[in-house]
């Protein structure tokens, strides 16, 4: 659930709301019971932490590597280096 970030016009009391996306936005301020508290636009914060997608899918995977099937292939392209079938 997303934390909002309210202010009131009337007093500037400011606080937050952890509330779901589809909850209807607060209006009355609980410091001066005033219907005129307004969400204010914030960056969102959060935070990639536990098993998640990262951690799963991606921390270990490495490059595939080229095989050399024992065909005597070079072992670098620019053909200055020596080849495998040739040691």
């Amino acid at each position: 659930m997303p934390i909002y970030e309210y202010r009131c016009t009337s007093c500037s009391h400011q606080m937050e709301a952890l509330q779901k996306m589809n909850d209807a936005p607060l209006t009355e301020c609980p410091q001066c019971s005033k219907p005129t508290l307004e969400k204010k636009i914030s960056a969102a914060a959060f935070r990639l932490k536990g098993s998640g997608w990262y951690e799963t899918d991606f921390k270990d995977k490495k490059p595939a590597k080229k095989e050399n099937n024992g065909k005597g292939e070079s072992a670098c392209s620019s053909g200055t280096c020596s080849s495998t079938a040739d040691a």
